[in-house]
């Protein structure tokens, strides 16, 4: 089975904590995507361009002219003050998918691929997109694998000989 065919079935739960994993099987190779912490110390506003919704036309956070304006700036303002108040109270947190790749019971790379800044457990999420970040990761992954395995397979010949 190659990368492009394998795909994690297991998925993350609609509420994930620091180390929680998935794994699958392809082929030889176990790949296990697990949740770590980013330990960026950046604000949700700090880290999205037009996080806070504004009535200037050239801010990111332009909400767009037209009827019903206030409306729309209340409702996208009041979102805003509940994602923040939210991330304040710990109830959500950036974090990082990391893949690792073993054969059998030996690791080959306990930092396969990884992609970082992810919401978990963001209000009004699923966490699916967590799940489909270790997919989009899986064949950077193998390709690591392969990489480090053929690395020691080179490595343990030439001390053989």
């Amino acid at each position: 089975m190659g990368a492009r065919e394998a795909e994690f079935t297991e998925q993350f739960l609609p509420y994930v904590c620091l180390g929680d994993s998935i794994c699958l099987d392809v082929g030889e190779y176990i790949i296990t995507a697990r949740i770590a912490h980013d330990d960026s110390p950046d604000k949700p506003d700090e880290r999205q361009d037009g996080f806070w919704p504004s009535l200037a036309p050239n801010a990111a956070g332009f909400i767009g002219a037209g009827n019903g304006w206030r409306k729309r700036f209340d409702r996208d303002q009041a979102k805003a003050e509940s994602i923040m108040a939210a991330w304040k109270n710990d109830e959500w947190f950036y974090c990082g998918i990391i893949l690792s790749v073993t054969i059998d019971e030996t690791e080959l790379t306990d930092h396969a691929a990884s992609l970082w800044g992810i919401e978990a457990n963001y209000p009004d999420s699923d966490n699916v997109y967590l799940s489909q970040v270790a997919n989009e990761l899986l064949s950077e992954a193998l390709d690591a694998a392969k990489a480090e395995r053929e690395r020691l397979c080179t490595l343990f010949c030439e001390s053989a000989a």
